[in-house]
This record gives structure tokens, C-alpha cells and sequence, in this order.
């Protein structure tokens, strides 16, 4: 593991010579261009406040993903469905995520990350609240069911990317850690609202219920997202303004190839890929483990308590990291040590459910397992607005892309693995191995060092001022 060094405030050689002599390296309007950028930057006080209210969304986002599993064996049981029907309509979600992830990414570097979040939680609202309706309406509600879930899956894919760019336009290096890791507590406490409060308003109103609250509240934050903080903009994204990129750069195709080349790109791509197939893996098949392993079990119990365990988790990593580069540790450094505890120390606690006996230490393993994967969103997932800050919601859409792949083709292997060995120790080995292999990867190639600053030189000798 790469021992943390000190530096300057900037660990980027490149980019403090050009700071300190802007007109030597690239030319006064390179210099301004730059000046410009960096007042962009938002303030303390803005930042806490987005902060905040991205918290609340990646909240609601998960509310609105996890209502149909929350859901699903009452809907089952209301329609007649059969168990693969049940699947088909889950599983129709990841495939439609898939698929707008480069393409969200790619709009929010040239209009704004937050246009591009607005709109989609906008949609993907509007279409959570409907849900019991075309149920209700629709001749074949399978059908209906499963086409609503592929298009949430379309619509929330994006939201991550347009994260990521957005991050990247408006956060400086050392408080992105901080930043993202807080946005990340929004998917965990999402599910454990959705799981506590949905499945008492199923019990108490029917399962429209949880349909309607999650899709009107997400609608009505991004209402006050659009009337507060974007002081009623129209989130207009046009032909024109996809056109021209803005502050952001425009790189062609033979520039992306050689974005692609570089080994600190492919490093996170293939680390990320690791660690989403291993979360993926977890987050779907942990329950049945329970439930084999422990039959007697309470289910709230081993449904709870590991996600209690990954919010303050996730907050104290974003506090270490952006900590640690504020003092004048090493960037990079810091960002493998953040994915070490991610995928190598959770590892030993993943392998250490193999000969677990007890139920209380089988949640505990887990607990720990989960807390220390919540690390990941100070290495890996920030990293990429390190690199390449120019195409961030770009560049991460490829990586979720990847990621979201993956973890469909594992969580299938896995429950071929479970039939064929009779053994969890099969799978558990499996994301231990996953794990090493990312983590060895982004500890060998990994940098914090901007790889697009070559390329987006040649644009600024064309600006004239």
C-alpha cells in the first residue's frame, strides 16, 4: 500500500506550474480561462447547503428505486404473478441503468450536472407517483410493470454521472471527499426509510400508498431544488447548449482513445467494476444468507443494522480524506488508502463469514463489511473528478456502466455457484478474490494527477480574447 507523503496544498506537479506562471505554460487566456473556473468554485456556506439537499435526493432516489422491491409480493399477489414474473419486473430496472449512464454524463458536462439531476428527478418523480395508476389501468399489468421499471432504470441512471460532474465543476480536491461520501449516506438511509416506513404504510394503506408518498416527495424536492437553489432557471437543455461545451472541454473521439490509454483511467474503471459486481453481489443475496443460515433470525435485525453501520461510516471517511489532504498528505495516497480499507480490510470480514457459527457475529461481520465498503466513495469514486474533472459525468458514467453490467452477470453467478456447491463459502471467496483483484489494481496505476490537462492545452492556444 502506497505510504502517505506530504505535499503542498496541490499534489499536482502540472497543474501548480501552471498556477504559478500560467502565462509561460499555456498563454494569458489559458490563465483567464482557468481564473474563471475557478471562481465557480462554490463557497463554504453554498456547499453545505447542496451538500445537503444532495443528500436528501440520493434519499429520495433510493425511496423511489426500492418502493417496487418493498412492494412486490403484494403486487404479486394482487396480479397473479408467478415468481419468474416477480423477477422479470425487478430485474427489467438494471437493465434500463444502464444505459443512460454515459449519456448523463456526458449532457452534464456541457450544461450543468444539476439541469440534468432536476430533470431527471422530475421524471423519475413523476413516474414513481404513477405507478399504482398504470397498474390499475393497463389490461396486463406485467407488461405495464415492467416498462415503468425499465424507464426508472433510464431516468435514474443518470442522476450518479450528473453527480459526478457536477462535483467536479463546483468542489474543490479537498472537500470532494466530504461531498461525496455524505451524497452516498443518501442511498443507505434511503433504504432503511423505505424499508421501515414503507412497509408500515403497506400493512396500514396497501402498496399504492408507498408508490404515491415517494414519488410526490420527490417530486416536491426537486420543485424546491428548482425555486431555491437554481432561483427558478429554466432547466432548459437545448441542441445549442449541448453544442458548445462551455468551460468544460469538447473531446473528440481520438482524444477519448487517448483518455482511454492512459492506466490511471483504466485503473478506476476496473477497480469500480470490481467494487460495484462485490456491492451488487452483497446487497442481493445477503438476506437469503440470513435466512438459510439463520431460519429463526430476525429479519429486521440483519436488514437494519448494517446500513445503521454504513452512514456514520460513510460520514467518518469523507472527514478522514478530505483531513488528510488539508494537512498536506498526498492526494493519491489518500485515495488508496481509502479503497484499502474498502475492498482489503472488508475482505478479511467477508471471508471470515465462511466459518461463521452465531448469529450475532454473522451480523457483526457483515456490519463491519458494509461500513468499511462505504469507503470507496473518498477512493474510487472520487477519484475520477481527480483525473479528469473536464468529462468527470462522462468518464464516471463509463465506470457505472461497467459496474452495473458486472454486478447483474455476478449476482446471477453467484446463485449458480450457490446451487452448484451448496456452499456460501463459494461466493464469499469469490468477492474476496474480486476485491484483491480491484484493490491491487488501483494501488499499482492509480493517480490523482489531471490526464486530460494535455488535452484540453490544444483548446486554449484557439481561445481569443
Amino acid at each position: 500500500m502506497a505510504i502517505l507523503q506530504k505535499h503542498g496544498k496541490n499534489s499536482c506537479p502540472d497543474l501548480a506550474g501552471i498556477k504559478e506562471n500560467p502565462a509561460d505554460n499555456i498563454g494569458p487566456a489559458a490563465a483567464q480561462k482557468k481564473w474563471a473556473e475557478s471562481s465557480q468554485n462554490w463557497t463554504r456556506p453554498v456547499l453545505r447547503i447542496w451538500t445537503l439537499v444532495l443528500l436528501l435526493g440520493s434519499c429520495l432516489l433510493y425511496c423511489a428505486r426500492v418502493a417496487m422491491p418493498i412492494c412486490a409480493a403484494n403486487m404479486a399477489e394482487r396480479f397473479s404473478w408467478s415468481k419468474r414474473e416477480t423477477g422479470m419486473v425487478l430485474g427489467s430496472f438494471f437493465w434500463g441503468y444502464c444505459f443512460t449512464q454515459v449519456l448523463g454524463g456526458y449532457v452534464s458536462d456541457r450544461v450543468g450536472g444539476e439541469k440534468v439531476m432536476l430533470l431527471s428527478a422530475a421524471a423519475w418523480g413523476a413516474m414513481t407517483a404513477f405507478t399504482p395508476i398504470l397498474a390499475h389501468l393497463c389490461s396486463q399489468p406485467i407488461v405495464s410493470m415492467t416498462i415503468s421499471r425499465f424507464l426508472m432504470g433510464l431516468l435514474q441512471g443518470v442522476h450518479y454521472p450528473s453527480l459526478a460532474s457536477l462535483c467536479s465543476q463546483k468542489v474543490v480536491e479537498s472537500e470532494r471527499g466530504f461531498l461525496m461520501s455524505t451524497v452516498g449516506t443518501g442511498s443507505y438511509l434511503g433504504t432503511l426509510v423505505i424499508g421501515g416506513i414503507g412497509s408500515l404504510m403497506l400493512d396500514l394503506y396497501g402498496w399504492e400508498s408507498v408508490f404515491y408518498i415517494s414519488g410526490l416527495l420527490s417530486l416536491l424536492w426537486a420543485y424546491c431544488m428548482w425555486k431555491y437553489l437554481l432561483k427558478g432557471e429554466g432547466p432548459i437543455i437545448t441542441l445549442e447548449s449541448l453544442g458548445s461545451a462551455g468551460t468544460q472541454s469538447k473531446l473528440t473521439r481520438r482524444n477519448w482513445l487517448r483518455l482511454f490509454r492512459q492506466p490511471a483511467v483504466c485503473a478506476v474503471i476496473i477497480t469500480h467494476l470490481c467494487c460495484a459486481s462485490t456491492f451488487f453481489t452483497l446487497l442481493s443475496w445477503l438476506p437469503t444468507f440470513f435466512k438459510d443460515t439463520f431460519p429463526d433470525a430476525k429479519g429486521w435485525v440483519f436488514n437494519v443494522i448494517p446500513w445503521l453501520v454504513a452512514i456514520p461510516s460513510s460520514l467518518f471517511s469523507g472527514f478522514l480524506s478530505d483531513h488528510l489532504i488539508s494537512q498536506g498528505f498526498d492526494t493519491a495516497s489518500v485515495r488508496k488508502l481509502m479503497q484499502f480499507f474498502s475492498m482489503g480490510v472488508s475482505s478479511v470480514f467477508t471471508l471470515f463469514l465462511c466459518g461463521t457459527t452465531t448469529f450475532p457475529t454473522a451480523v457483526a461481520f457483515v456490519s463491519a463489511t458494509m461500513g468499511l465498503t462505504t469507503f470507496s466513495h473518498c477512493g474510487v469514486s472520487v477519484n475520477v473528478q481527480d483525473l479528469a474533472p473536464s468529462c468527470a459525468g462522462a468518464l464516471f458514467g463509463v465506470m457505472n456502466t461497467c459496474g452495473a453490467f458486472t454486478g447483474v452477470i455476478m449476482v446471477y453467478f453467484s446463485g449458480y455457484l450457490i446451487e452448484a456447491t451448496g456452499s456460501w463459502a463459494s461466493v464469499f471467496g469469490l468477492i474476496t478474490v474480486l476485491n484483491l483483484l480491484g484493490l491491487g489494481t488501483f494501488l499499482s496505476f492509480a493517480e490523482a494527477r489531471r490526464v486530460d490537462l494535455d488535452l484540453m492545452k490544444g483548446r486554449y492556444h484557439n481561445i481569443h480574447i
